[in-house]
């Protein structure tokens, strides 16, 4: 469905000096005290408040873990509203990377973890509303966001995530907007380059005791690259009801659908240097497509029993089918086809209590909960024939069952000190099924349970009303997925010898705040992981992980966000993360020794991003901002053979809303990668056919203009 390009690319280096020059030139306007009183600009929101850090609501700054809080503003303002990926690099430790392949969804990491990820999310937990994004089996999409009606997105890193059960590298959460006091309907749309154009509808209301939030979009493009058209439909709902002062129940649904979504695959250093904007010929031989359509629904109770208890209970439900084409034909007896099909099914019941009290003169809040949550997917694969689905290869029934319990106390033990204190049981069983036998596939049925149990703890001390500092340790665990275990090394069947990986992490940092202008918040890490788990082997599209030994990672990040003179905002996130194989080991076929001291694939050891923003108060409704990111060259393997170089872009943004009696209208223009660089956005960890790189867009812009009217 895409045309052939004929423009050719430019193929220039990044130069990373050009962030490096912003961000200093940032920094260093930010360091005067007497710099931020030299302007009567409104104080930041400094205290936002979060919940996804301790499960009960409390303000970001006093919490003893890495949590940021992605306002409203910055989701909506001057964006597509498409990709998640275009806040998130505003988060120290995060790597999120826009594929533009929407077939495999976007990559994002957090301090590493996640990044072998060959689609999909994991090592993180995503969380719409409270409800679970991430399946049972630890492998989430974000696909199913609906950025439009977003209010906010919490993003949690370091021990604290360990209070969530299998992940170890943090929590995104995505909250719908409440039902607005005054009645409204928004009407959303743009268009940009490469035919991508966006169209969405919101509308809100609030009565004495219901109210509800409704939003509808869709996406669609021809992609930077040729076989890579999209189209994305989502809705998402959100009722609340209060049937008295206090009980609240709140009711969310929403939907994905995204039909025979085009995946051009990644290209060899050859192919991309040949033409970035290409398609592996394998894409246009097998048309390699992805349809995918999901339902899910939930609802929450949030009961304060007295001025002490508080009672939350929240049920989901959802389903989710796949059919995905490959680039092989999988013909073979044992191969499992070329074309997956997977239907699946999934939900889940949590229940916590919040008990607010005093424990020898100071304050303590304890949480206790426990979350039961099973999925079941109906798997087949079928041969491919050039584009049509063909023979039987695989059928099977899968099951993941999950049980947690959990608690967790936090007391103000001292007038300036606080200790928080975790501990989560988790048992996930998993469990196939399988209905293809035969004399050349026998029976691969089998079942496998995981535990384990994960301490969390971390002391604050509030040293002034301004500047806190905290130091937290927590102990993770992730269990393969089923798309890991999906293949076993010598025969058919899954992979049930792999075994979870397990961390201890360490995170030590500060919270400052200046003159209610400025904020800075920086951390250092220190993680060990035993297990890690690595891709073994990839051929004839079979990936086979096996067990690492371990492997170690050191970090520290630094966030800034401060109002400067004449009507200048700035934010700065900056990242350094070493992580590496701690210990030699052997994967491939025929094994090659990975040395104690490789880096991890897909994980750049250093990012930066900078933001200046003008909104000038004598020209109200002007928004205008220069944006830069640097990302560091990322590893194509465990070997290290090749690496994306680094990158440097610098973005751009303008927009103007104008104020009407009772509408407003808004309208931008967005210019991405504004020098032309070309680069590799994102790699494909370990790819058996040298297909690693996954080009990023030139320069490329939108348009987009918004109206929302008052009822």
């Amino acid at each position: 469905m895409n045309a052939k390009r004929n423009r050719s690319d430019r193929a220039e280096a990044a130069r990373p000096h050009v962030l490096s020059v912003l961000v200093v030139a940032l920094a260093a306007g930010a360091a005067p005290r007497a710099f931020a009183q030299a302007t009567d600009n409104p104080p930041l929101v400094l205290d936002p408040i979060t919940v996804t850090a301790t499960r009960s609501a409390e303000r970001a700054f006093d919490v003893p873990a890495s949590v940021d809080v992605i306002g409203a503003e910055a989701i909506h303002d001057g964006q597509p509203q498409v990709n998640l990926s275009e806040t998130l690099s505003r988060i120290a430790g995060v790597f999120a990377a826009n594929r533009q392949n929407y077939a495999q969804d976007l990559q994002v990491s957090s301090r590493g973890f996640g990044a072998r990820a060959p689609f999909g999310v994991r090592g993180v937990r995503l969380y719409q509303d409270g409800i679970p994004v991430t399946m049972p089996d630890g492998q989430g999409q974000t696909g199913s966001f609906s950025l439009l009606s977003a209010s906010r997105i919490e993003v949690l890193r370091g021990p604290f995530s360990a209070l969530y059960g299998n992940a170890s590298g943090g929590v995104i959460s995505v909250f719908t907007e409440d039902p607005p006091d005054v009645p409204y309907v928004q009407f959303d749309g743009g268009g940009g380059s490469y035919g991508t154009g966006t169209f969405g509808v919101k509308g809100g209301a609030r009565g004495n005791l219901v109210g509800g939030v409704v939003a509808g979009s869709e996406f669609v493009t021809n992609g930077y690259r040729q076989h890579s058209w999209a189209r994305r439909d989502l809705t998402n709902a959100k009722f609340v009801l209060d049937p008295s002062q206090d009980t609240r129940v709140t009711l969310i649904g929403n939907t994905q659908y995204q039909p025979e979504t085009q995946d051009p695959l990644g290209l060899t250093r050859a192919e991309w240097s040949a033409n970035p904007r290409g398609a592996d010929p394998a894409a246009f031989a097998f048309d390699t497509r992805k349809t995918i359509s999901q339902q899910q629904g939930g609802a929450a109770l949030d009961h304060r029993i007295n001025d002490a208890l508080q009672l939350h209970v929240d049920s989901y439900g959802g389903t989710r089918r796949i059919r995905q084409y490959l680039a092989l034909t999988g013909s073979g007896p044992t191969s499992s086809g070329g074309v997956p099909d997977l239907d699946r099914d999934y939900g889940g019941i949590g229940a916590r209590i919040v008990w607010r009290t005093q424990a020898l003169g100071g304050p303590l809040v304890v949480t206790v909960g426990a979350d039961a949550d099973r999925q079941h997917e109906r798997r087949r694969g079928f041969v491919n024939n050039h584009g049509d689905m063909g023979d039987l290869r695989r059928d099977e029934d899968d099951f993941v069952r999950s049980t947690d319990v959990y608690g967790e106390a936090a007391w103000d033990f001292l007038p300036r000190w606080t200790a928080t204190a975790g501990l989560r049981s988790s048992n996930v069983r998993y469990g196939s099924d399988d209905h293809y036998v035969t004399a050349q596939n026998p029976n691969d049925s089998g079942s496998r349970r995981f535990t384990d149990t994960s301490p969390v703890g971390g002391v604050v001390f509030h040293a002034t009303d301004d500047v806190n500092v905290y130091a937290s340790y927590g102990e993770g665990f992730e269990t393969p997925t089923f798309a890991e275990l999906a293949y076993r090394a010598g025969g058919s069947g899954l992979n049930f010898g792999l075994q979870p990986a397990r961390s201890r992490a360490y995170e030590a940092g500060v919270k400052f705040r200046v003159d209610e202008r400025q904020r800075l918040t920086a951390a250092i890490f220190h993680v060990d992981t035993r297990n890690e788990i690595v891709v073994d082997q990839a051929a004839g599209g079979r990936t086979i992980y096996k067990n690492a030994g371990a492997t170690r990672r050191n970090g520290a990040e630094v966030s800034w966000d401060g109002r400067l003179p004449y009507d200048l905002a700035a934010h700065v996130a900056l990242t350094w993360l070493r992580a590496e194989f701690a210990q030699a080991f052997a994967t491939g076929s025929p094994p090659a020794i990975v040395p104690a001291g490789a880096r991890l694939p897909g994980v750049p050891s250093k990012q930066a991003y900078g933001e200046l923003a003008w909104k000038p108060r004598s020209m109200p409704g002007l928004d205008t901002a220069l944006e830069a990111q640097y990302v560091d060259k990322l590893y194509v393997d465990e070997e290290n053979s090749d690496a994306a170089p680094a990158y440097a872009v610098i973005n751009a943004r303008v927009g103007y809303t104008w104020t009407l009696p009772r509408a407003q209208w808004s309208a931008f223009v967005r210019v991405n990668n504004v020098f032309d660089r070309n680069y590799a956005g994102s790699v494909i960890v370990d790819d058996g056919n040298g297909r690693f790189f996954e080009p990023a867009p030139g320069r490329n812009w939108f348009i987009g203009t918004s109206i929302d009217i008052k009822l």
